[in-house]
């Protein structure tokens, strides 16, 4: 996989210019509108292609966090072989009124499957709430990871962040 050719296709497919509100309330200049490279089947594989090495030797299920996470975690399923959870932000509150969809979560070891972190507040939200449930969660993977502290961003909830590209990767070849 040519990494550097792979962030400029990212890049130019979902970076955005201008005035943002972040879902961490903070205001950002750029946005990685993510749905434009999710919406792409060539990119979102080449995408997913990239996350596969990344995904731990231990995971039982992959999470793919609402709404982002999701197309990503499931060409990531076909890749891998690895069953697919779908995690809400919420548990709905019908029908089976479950936080995530798919297999029995209880012993199961999850690796969450997310689009962009900035601060992880999605992907700390669901750790916490698969945990509750008696899932192991160690480790996220990302197509993008644009924290101003990627390495400690999500350190105090005990999770392993793993990019397929850095912020740093796309101002690269911006």
């Amino acid at each position: 996989m040519d990494r550097e050719l792979l962030a400029s296709d990212v890049n130019r497919a979902c970076r955005l210019q201008g005035q943002f509100q972040l879902r961490s309330g903070q205001i950002s200049h750029e946005y990685f509108d993510k749905y434009l490279f999710e919406s792409d089947p060539q990119l979102l594989r080449r995408v997913c292609e990239a996350m596969v090495p990344l995904v731990p030797a231990d995971t039982d299920l992959l999470g793919g966090l609402e709404l982002g996470g999701v197309p990503l975690a499931t060409v990531l399923s076909q890749l891998t072989g690895i069953p697919t959870l779908f995690v809400r932000k919420a548990a709905k509150t019908y029908g089976t009124c479950r936080l995530a969809e798919g297999a029995d979560i209880a012993g199961k070891t999850i690796t969450l499957v997310e689009d962009v972190i900035t601060t992880g507040g999605a992907v700390r939200d669901a750790a916490g709430a698969l945990r509750s449930e008696h899932a192991t969660v160690s480790t996220v993977i990302c197509a993008i990871n644009r924290s101003t502290d990627p390495v400690n961003v999500l350190r105090d909830v005990a999770l392993t962040v793993r990019a397929v590209l850095m912020k740093a990767d796309l101002d690269h070849v911006s």
